[in-house]
């Protein structure tokens, strides 16, 4: 695991989403630097059982509920003693239909969950934020908020608009000495980008062709990101996109050698 010459310490985190994947790797990454960190996920057996391996506390959290973000900032601000210095929302989920095939209650159902329960943290926790002098949100993004995305409409539609409410949050909470930031991730081998019937050849041969550095992500390059983010070495970083994307930001990969 890298080190970092500035860590966490002392600092309190709340991260969503940390019942697997990137979001158990950032709980995990985030204790390693000094923080205390709480877990929150709606998978509660899968959350508590990460959350305990990570030496983290946990929280249930459906993302969509304001009154359980209302708890879970309060839980996490409890254990920290009154504070809370960090938020990161990874909560996610994926429908994969194109637009005249897209149930809408399954459109609204990613929207809710991706872009409004953004929302939702950083309201809850921006106040509690406020009151110890500031702290730091991250928020995951994606490719998919920098072009159309074929067959995912909703998800498309909701990581835009997490670009976009993360600038608002960044200008609006600058005052209150709130960074606002946003990471975007490469492709990574998650739960969620499971291909059914695929192999690590598979994998292997699709990344390799359509990502500039030739392979997916591994959850640690990201997630140390976002632990950057979260502390003061990013400390003049506010209302910006940080990708850790194997760059597919810069376009398509060069024609492969041979």
């Amino acid at each position: 695991m890298a080190k970092m010459s500035k860590g966490l310490e002392g600092k309190v985190a709340l991260v969503t989403g940390a019942a697997r994947g990137l979001g158990a790797e950032i709980v995990r990454r985030m204790v390693a630097v000094g923080a205390q960190v709480t877990a929150a996920d709606k998978r509660v057996a899968d959350g508590a059982a990460a959350a305990a391996g990570a030496a983290a506390q946990f929280i249930e959290l459906d993302v969509t509920d304001a009154d359980q973000w209302a708890a879970a900032v309060d839980f996490a601000a409890e254990a920290g003693g009154g504070r809370l210095d960090i938020l990161v929302n990874n909560a996610a989920i994926t429908r994969v239909a194109p637009i005249l095939d897209c149930d809408p209650a399954e459109f609204r159902k990613v929207i809710e969950t991706n872009l409004v329960g953004t929302f939702l943290g950083i309201r809850a926790a921006a106040p509690k934020m406020a009151s110890g002098g500031g702290g730091a949100i991250v928020n995951l993004g994606s490719p998919s908020a920098f072009e159309g995305t074929v067959g995912m409409p909703a998800y498309s539609a909701s990581k835009w608009g997490i670009r976009g409410l993360t600038r608002t949050a960044a200008l609006e909470l600058a005052d209150s000495g709130i960074r606002v930031n946003s990471v975007v991730p490469g492709p990574l081998r998650t739960a969620m980008t499971r291909r059914p019937g695929w192999e690590d050849d598979d994998y292997a041969r699709h990344y390799g062709a359509t990502v500039p550095l030739r392979r997916m992500a591994e959850l640690g390059e990201v997630a140390d990101l976002v632990v950057w983010l979260a502390s003061e070495q990013a400390s003049y970083c506010t209302g910006g996109d940080y990708s850790a994307d194997g760059g597919l930001g810069a376009g398509p990969p060069a024609p492969h050698p041979g």
